[in-house]
């Protein structure tokens, strides 16, 4: 553990991390861009109000972005009109002021539609139905059990071949979505790239695990009881590593942090949204293909079944659970990245997610990667599609609820097989 958190900290600090300067706020606040047809706006004022005392205000500079730091709670935002250059104004029918919850660690974002003034305004509408706001709610729960099922796939992939319910996935995909902020704000590449790169690292990253760790642990006939425990303490200790290495407030990526969603049918979609789509469903279905298909998948899953018949039979155990680790270390490295492109980045988002991810894994089967997928479908469509009906800080409840009722009648998970005892 310790030769990993030496390790993580030499990587961060070879790569020029400064932890000052990369995270300009820190803790909780209020952000936002400001631009009128894709040129930024400079100059313009936003005011903050909480319980009609002020809270503090900000101008947003030369790329049109602000950032006002404040503490959890309701704010009122006011954009001041009167600031805004000649020939803009707000456009469509909000208004200057937003009503808005900040939560502890979270920078909340602020939009206000700019225009040409004299560009009309919309009629007004009436207010949203559910069956208005149900399209778009799914659409959005497709897209997190995408998400999902890149990092539940992983945890699936090693409890089957080893058995372990590693608590430090979540870890895997923070370090994932970290080291794409490095390579793309930090060192300044394209975000693209930086995807790209940051898989390879996790990748290489879980590779390193197994090779100095959890093979180690192996080899020492540690119980899987004791790897659990250790899982926990990983976890805690890596977390704290990316807690020292980049505070606490939550970041966006240079690129595509606000944009403008498109509509197709009844479905505003930002495009950054669906080329992750495309992206996460291309490797989703590679990886399957290559688990029914290869000699290496077919391996994978004699070792899943029975690792002592697979190793009697010639498969070298260890070397399939290497790979299983490396591709599971890519896996949440690339839904690390999604996710801090879909939400913003901080040091426990993979925490956050992980009792999710552990949802999927267990609602579609333990072992099973198909059932991983089908999972994280099921979790996340729950998730979004739930907050009709309850306040949004309670949609997770929603999926745990799904998941107790079917497990309840399908205790081996949707897609896992039944185990004989006795």
């Amino acid at each position: 553990m310790i030769m990993f958190t030496a390790l993580l900290g030499a990587l961060f600090f070879a790569l020029g991390v400064n932890a000052t300067s990369a995270y300009a706020a820190e803790g909780e606040g209020l952000q936002g861009t400001l631009s009128n047809q894709n040129q930024p706006v400079a100059g313009v004022r936003i005011n903050v109000t909480q319980n009609g005392q002020p809270a503090g205000s900000a101008v947003s500079g030369a790329d049109g972005k602000w950032t006002l730091s404040v503490s959890p709670g309701t704010y009122e935002v006011v954009l001041d009109e009167s600031s805004l250059p000649a020939g803009v104004g707000l456009q469509g029918t909000l208004g200057p002021t937003r009503s808005l919850e900040v939560y502890e660690g979270q920078m909340r974002n602020v939009l206000y539609p700019l225009g040409p003034v004299g560009a009309g305004a919309p009629p007004p509408e009436a207010e949203p139905t559910i069956w208005d706001r149900l399209p778009n709610l799914v659409y959005t729960g497709v897209h997190i059990g995408l998400i999902l099922a890149l990092g539940a796939l992983g945890v699936s992939l090693i409890f089957g071949t080893m058995g372990l319910t590693n608590f430090a996935h979540g870890e895997l995909i923070t370090f994932g979505a970290l080291i794409g902020f490095l390579f793309n704000v930090t060192i300044g590449l394209p975000l693209w790239l930086s995807l790209i790169l940051a898989v390879v690292v996790g990748g290489a990253f879980g590779w390193l695990q197994d090779r100095f760790f959890w093979g180690w642990l192996r080899r020492r006939r540690t119980g899987l009881i004791g790897m659990m425990i250790v899982s926990i303490g990983l976890a805690m200790v890596l977390r704290y590593v990316f807690l020292f290495q980049f505070r606490g407030g939550t970041q966006q990526y240079r690129e595509y942090a606000a944009q403008p969603g498109i509509e197709i049918g009844p479905l505003l979609i930002a495009p950054k949204n669906l080329i992750m789509d495309a992206v996460a469903i291309l490797v989703l279905v590679a990886v399957s293909v290559a688990l029914l298909k290869t000699r290496l998948g077919k391996a994978t899953r004699a070792v899943s079944t029975n690792p002592a018949l697979a190793a009697a039979s010639g498969i070298d155990v260890d070397k399939i659970i290497r790979l299983i680790w490396t591709i599971g270390g890519a896996l949440a490295a690339l839904a690390g990245v999604m996710l801090g492109m879909f939400q913003g980045l901080n040091f426990q988002m993979g925490f956050q997610i992980l009792l999710l991810v552990f949802a999927a894994v267990t609602l579609g089967g333990l072992g099973t990667a198909f059932g991983a997928l089908l999972g994280s479908m099921v979790v996340g469509i729950v998730t979004q599609v739930s907050t009709l009906w309850v306040p949004t800080e309670l949609k997770n409840v929603g999926a745990l609820a799904a998941l107790i009722i079917i497990l309840l009648f399908r205790p081996q998970g949707i897609l896992g097989r039944r185990e004989r005892i006795g």
